[in-house]
């Protein structure tokens, strides 16, 4: 055979050889052993954290956010790993520059708390919400911006939060003169507005206040009364037991622009308690029936639960009534054995209540008997 016939022959099989290893190659790559169209690595990206907001507390902002829970895709994220806050520090009135990430830094803004999730009990928050107390170079007066990002286990950032920016204003001053006058089951309080800001400077803004609640005598007022910071300077606490000794004080909240909220330091706290003075209903339908030697009296029950009682008075003939005998409200009988034959009684039942100094109610319906 010529080498022209050998080069014929040969020709045809290497070419099926190449074909077939291109086929092999092509289907490895095209196929990698997964189904559907590859997801973009940006789509697998943390989401950004939300409900960024703040709140001034004498020199510090207080920062709350909540936590992302998926990832850009939809899908469910499970391993986020730690969250880190960022801030702009700028003059007043200087509106911040735009966040934006590069290379695993937000552009502009200093990095100042990185919080590992399994650390985050530690900052006050948890695997939902984070919280951060910056406290570090602040100066009153000037413009704080504020973003937040959210790494994931791979080392893999989010997008920085929305924006929220903060001007420190100074911590409203203390109220003033703070009185309680207790009631049943509740207690009164007023003050005054403060005069000034923490630093000295007059204030103008709005001003709210928050009431404090405790009852332990050596204690600092810690339970808010008013969910929500009220305008006045007056407040009515209701719901409170009797003959329990509260404490209270009040702390200032100044609106600050933006809406931002600045909470002062707690007035000095005051104490009242709170006593029953309200009286049950009387009894009702009072009977009495004479027989030898005493004299039977019967009623209807006052409706009250806390009717502790039931006094028995009596008077002769158009003489003042005078206290007899004491029953105790499980009863509504009593029998009147110090009579005189023929001797003419009129008769009254009024209830008493388990008030520490206890409350006596009217007289029930009057009723006139002769003794036999």
């Amino acid at each position: 055979m010529t080498r022209d016939q050998r080069a014929r022959s040969i020709a045809p099989r290497s070419i099926a050889w190449l074909l077939i290893a291109f086929a092999v190659l092509g289907a490895g790559v095209l196929g990698c052993g997964k189904k559907g169209p590859p997801v973009a690595p940006e789509r697998r990206l943390p989401a950004a954290a939300t409900n960024l907001a703040a709140v001034i507390e004498g020199p510090a902002i207080v920062l709350r956010w909540s936590n992302p829970t998926r990832r850009h895709d939809g899908t469910a994220m499970r391993d986020l790993s730690m969250v880190k806050v960022h801030r702009q520090s700028l003059q007043a009135a200087v509106e911040p520059r735009a966040a934006m990430l590069s290379s695993g830094r937000v552009v502009g803004y200093e990095e100042i708390a990185a919080i590992r999730l399994d650390e985050a009990a530690a900052a006050g928050g948890d695997r939902r919400t984070g919280r951060w107390v910056d406290r570090a170079g602040l100066t009153p007066g000037r413009r704080y911006a504020y973003v937040v990002t959210a790494i994931d286990s791979t080392g893999r950032s989010s997008a920085p939060s929305e924006r929220l920016v903060v001007d420190l204003v100074a911590a409203p001053g203390v109220p003033r003169d703070l009185s309680s006058a207790a009631g049943d089951a509740r207690v009164t309080l007023r003050w005054q507005r403060p005069e000034a800001a923490a630093d000295g400077s007059p204030m103008t803004d709005e001003m709210r206040y928050v009431v404090l609640r405790g009852t332990e005598a050596d204690a600092a007022p810690v339970t808010p009364v008013n969910a929500e910071p009220t305008a006045a300077t007056e407040l009515t606490d209701t719901d409170l037991i009797n003959d329990t000794a509260y404490r209270y004080a009040v702390r200032a909240v100044r609106i600050a622009p933006g809406g931002v909220r600045a909470y002062g330091e707690a007035s000095a706290a005051v104490s009242a308690t709170p006593v029953d003075t309200t009286p049950p209903t009387p009894p009702a339908e009072l009977v009495a029936i004479p027989t030898a030697g005493s004299v039977r009296l019967a009623w209807r029950p006052s409706p009250d639960p806390d009717v502790a009682l039931y006094a028995v008075y009596r008077a002769v003939g158009n003489g003042p009534f005078v206290r007899v005998g004491t029953t105790a409200a499980i009863n509504t009988v009593f029998i009147d054995r110090d009579v005189t034959a023929a001797a003419a009684y009129r008769y009254v039942v009024t209830a008493l209540d388990r008030a520490r100094r206890p409350n006596e109610s009217g007289r029930s319906n009057e009723v006139r008997v002769q003794a036999e």
